[in-house]
């Protein structure tokens, strides 16, 4: 069971990384609501990955799967990994909200992307670009405080 946690807890990474670097790489200033559409539906496979993660690494932590409960919840690595997560999963409401209202339309027309949109895709990607390090860390048994 542990072992197919860990996979689960992998590929739930891989497909976040991979879908929130797909929405950095296709947005732009201006979409058309086609593009926009595009965007919601990765986004959509995002929150899903986001969630999975987040039930796999309960899992992991609370259910007694390979390192017992305590050396997670009492090491302050673990809890600005989990920080970081939530902090991503709160940056991420903006976009997915403006995704989903913009994606409804005539699909040729243009939308003007705002800023913020584009700077909440780049906060999320550096604070997921952190959580490796931490993990790492945290593997080894390191106590960043």
């Amino acid at each position: 069971m542990e072992l197919l946690l860990r996979y689960l807890h992998f590929i739930s990474v891989f497909t976040l990384a991979g879908t929130l670097f797909a929405e950095f790489f296709l947005l732009d200033k201006s979409l058309t609501k086609k593009q926009i559409k595009l965007l919601s539906r990765i986004d959509a496979v995002y929150g899903i990955s986001a969630l999975s993660l987040l039930i796999v690494g309960l899992s992991l932590w609370l259910g007694g799967y390979g390192k017992p409960t305590e050396f997670y919840s009492q090491n302050p690595t673990f809890h600005l990994k989990l920080t970081l997560f939530i902090l991503i999963g709160l940056i991420s409401i903006y976009p997915t909200i403006f995704f989903i209202r913009q994606a409804k339309g005539k699909q040729s027309q243009k939308v003007l992307i705002p800023q913020g949109i584009i700077w909440s895709i780049r906060m999320e990607l550096i604070l997921l670009s952190i959580i490796p390090v931490l993990a790492g860390l945290m593997a080894k048994g390191i106590r960043i405080f």
